[in-house]
C-alpha cells in the first residue's frame, strides 16, 4: 500500500497546520481515518484531512483523488 496524491496532501496540510499553530502533528496524524482509494486499491486516502484556517480564510483543500 502507498498514499494517494490526496493523503500525501492530507499529510502536508497537517504539517503546515501544526507549523503554524505551533502544536504537535501527532495528535492530527493520529486522527486520520484512513480508507482505500476506490479508484486504486494498492492507495490509501484521508478521510478527514486537516482543516486550515487564517484571517477569517478556511482552506480545506487537498488533491483530489485523480490529480486535479
Amino acid at each position: 500500500m502507498r498514499l494517494s496524491k490526496q493523503a500525501m496532501g492530507a499529510l502536508m496540510m497537517a504539517l503546515q497546520k501544526s507549523l503554524m499553530e505551533q502544536s504537535d502533528i501527532i495528535p492530527v496524524l493520529e486522527n486520520f481515518n484512513f480508507l482505500i482509494n476506490s479508484d486504486d486499491p494498492d492507495e490509501l486516502i484521508v478521510e478527514n484531512p486537516p482543516v486550515i484556517s487564517f484571517d477569517n480564510v478556511t482552506v480545506d483543500e487537498t488533491p483530489s483523488l485523480n490529480g486535479d
